[in-house]
């Protein structure tokens, strides 16, 4: 069974790693000690650990690299906007600024987060600071319309731009392909774009009418690891992570989800051993804070998983694992060719011990 997470400095929730993550750093220790305080376990009748003769496998050495370069920006659409669209538009929930350049309004941000990234908004500046908006930032753009996303915040800050006569509108967050949809239409109709140029963003997001199928049918048991080995976070993805939506349409098994762990949970050694994935999915900041795969593979638990035979390891980049906007589908693409390379090489998958 999942650990306890009641605890409310370890119960969490996508939307305070992407926006609030300074503000949980404090009280992480008690992962670190969740995590070393397990000793690893030795082997025993009812802990068995994969070995070369179960385990046909050509390992490899080093990650598999998912970057933004590998998941082309999609082209922005140029149906003409309404003429009371607003003209300068600060982006500030998860990934919204991608959005609204790829609905064809790049050229109308004056303002973004750190998660909107996008070749036609570089020129605007980020106006967030440790994933806290800087409200003094953010009215000196002087924009029509902001747009925030429940996580956005402090709300001190959103008050301040409010007070000042700025538009606010509120979009809803995705954590899974199929909330896209809704994230995409509301940000769409905030700034006024095309009902044509919304629905066809809405369909290259989404993957059009397949998006209920996963696009690979790998028994591949995948492990999603959230890390910051700088400030002792370890933490076990499941259900609603977000990450267990992209693993599971991509064909392959998140075992976090599937046996139940919240979204973000305590990581400890026992709970590795037990799920003993097959592969390993991080964020590429996450994996060199740890060391890279050498230290990853250190960390307590991992060494008796078919993981450290394999050595399968993807990481993808922060700004584009998670943001659910265009590019998910195409994220969603890669992840399956990664699953499919890595059962080519000959991984038997395990199960849980």
């Amino acid at each position: 069974m999942p650990a306890n997470t009641d605890n409310g400095a370890v119960s969490m929730s996508l939307r305070v790693f992407r926006r609030r993550s300074v503000q949980i750093l404090a009280g992480f220790g008690v992962v670190l000690l969740a995590l070393t305080s397990c000793a690893t376990p030795e082997k025993s009748a009812d802990t068995q650990q994969p070995d070369s003769a179960s385990l046909e496998t050509n390992s490899v050495s080093s990650p598999v690299m998912i970057s933004s370069s590998d998941v082309p920006f999609p082209r922005p659409r140029t149906e003409p906007w309404q003429s009371q669209a607003p003209s300068r538009i600060v982006t500030l929930a998860t990934g919204s600024g991608e959005i609204v350049a790829a609905l064809g309004g790049a050229d109308r941000v004056v303002g973004r987060d750190e998660t909107s990234e996008s070749p036609e908004i570089d020129r605007a500046p980020i106006v967030t600071s440790g994933h806290s908006v800087n409200a003094e930032a953010v009215i000196a753009a002087q924009p029509d319309l902001v747009i925030v996303d429940p996580s956005t915040g402090p709300s001190e800050a959103l008050e301040q731009i409010r007070s000042v006569g700025i538009e606010v509108v509120e979009v809803p967050e995705a954590f899974s392909v199929l909330e896209v949809s809704a994230k995409v239409l509301a940000i769409g109709t905030a700034i006024g774009a095309p009902t044509t140029a919304i629905d066809q963003v809405i369909e290259l997001s989404t993957g059009g009418p397949n998006v209920g199928s996963p696009r690979g049918n790998t028994e591949l048991r995948v492990v999603f690891l959230y890390l910051r080995g700088t400030s002792a976070i370890y933490l076990l993805g499941g259900k609603g992570s977000g990450a267990d939506d992209l693993i599971t349409r991509s064909g392959a098994i998140d075992v976090g989800a599937a046996a139940g762990f919240e979204a973000f949970t305590p990581l400890t050694a026992e709970e590795l051993v037990n799920l003993n994935p097959d592969a390993i999915l991080v964020m590429t900041k996450g994996l060199e804070s740890v060391g890279g795969v050498d230290g990853l593979f250190q960390l307590p638990g991992l060494a008796q998983t078919n993981a450290a035979t394999t050595r399968y390891v993807v990481a993808v980049d922060d700004t584009l694992l998670l943001t659910f906007g265009p590019r998910t589908s195409g994220v969603i693409d890669s992840l399956t060719q990664a699953w499919s390379e890595f059962q080519m090489h000959g991984v038997r998958t395990g199960s849980p011990t």
